[in-house]
């Protein structure tokens, strides 16, 4: 299968367990269904990959950065399954990607990143004010899909510092979704209880974390070893278009009008940004763009 289509079908399956998991929301707290998702791959990552066989994941400071990273990534998919509970599918990651964007515009030096975040500006402005008259619950959303941005941020400027260390890899994301289900299982792990004692509930956790973590993730490093940075950057920018696809036909949250042209000016944003990272020398410790929740 050519690369550019299995990231197509990581992108479809990415999305496909975020709409399960707004069919749940009826059942459990959006907040409550993230942590499951994160806790159910964590397991499954534990499983698969057995990091206690790597000594070099325990060692302290390394451990200590892992961990953070953790954090930072199930931050960003709870900010974001409160998100999706208020807003269009295509709306919210397509708000999300304003991180990974300011990122680019704060930290590069072209004409590319400069115009980029006027691009995403004038798309977000689009999608958030057509966003702010669909309910009282946007503004909740639009709160909610911003912590995630700003995660998604963190989580890229600590993966660099995470990739010093040798970078975090499948053994080392087990780490990290474990570290985060934990820190956050205080907070969240307490409404969880009708997963627990309800198979069908059980099972449908399962698959979202399978579509939202596990596939996406194994696909997108087949991606990485067979298509240019260059490439894979350009196809990040299909994100958005992918969750809106997802959203028509399974939610049927069909985008109209200024809802597309906010959606097209962000995925060209993420575009240039993107090929700008993509086209600049790559130093040794340079960690890849992290996949969206």
């Amino acid at each position: 299968m050519p690369a550019p289509l299995l990231f197509v079908v990581s992108g479809l399956t990415q999305y496909v367990g975020a709409a399960l998991a707004v069919g749940l929301f009826a059942v459990l707290p959006a907040g409550v269904v993230a942590w499951l998702r994160i806790a159910v791959s964590a397991l499954v990552l534990l499983a698969w990959r057995r990091p206690w066989r790597t000594a070099e994941l325990w060692r302290g400071r390394r451990l200590a950065v892992t961990a953070a990273f953790g954090v930072v990534l199930a931050l960003m998919n709870v900010a974001f399954y409160v998100a999706i509970e208020h807003l269009p599918l295509g709306t919210a990651v397509a708000l999300e990607f304003l991180g990974p964007v300011a990122v680019a515009a704060v930290t590069g030096r072209g004409w590319r990143d400069r115009a980029a975040i006027a691009v995403a500006a004038v798309g977000v402005a689009l999608l958030a004010g057509i966003t702010l008259d669909t309910g009282p619950g946007a503004v909740t959303g639009l709160v909610a899909i911003g912590v995630s941005a700003a995660c998604w941020a963190a989580y890229i400027v600590l993966g660099r510092r995470v990739a010093r260390s040798g970078g975090p890899g499948a053994s080392g994301l087990a780490v990290a979704m474990t570290a985060g289900a934990l820190v956050l299982a205080p907070f969240l792990a307490g409404g969880a209880g009708p997963a627990l004692v309800d198979v069908r509930l059980a099972a449908l956790v399962v698959a979202i974390a399978v579509c939202s973590s596990v596939v996406p993730y194994a696909l997108e490093q087949v991606v990485l070893r067979r298509v240019s940075a260059a490439t894979f950057a350009v196809l990040l920018a299909l994100l958005p278009a992918t969750a809106a696809v997802v959203g028509a036909v399974v939610l049927r949250q069909w985008p109209h009008g200024l809802e597309v042209v906010g959606l097209v000016l962000v995925s060209g944003a993420i575009a240039l940004t993107a090929r700008s990272e993509a086209d600049a020398p790559t130093p040794p410790d340079a960690a890849p763009s992290p996949p969206a929740p």
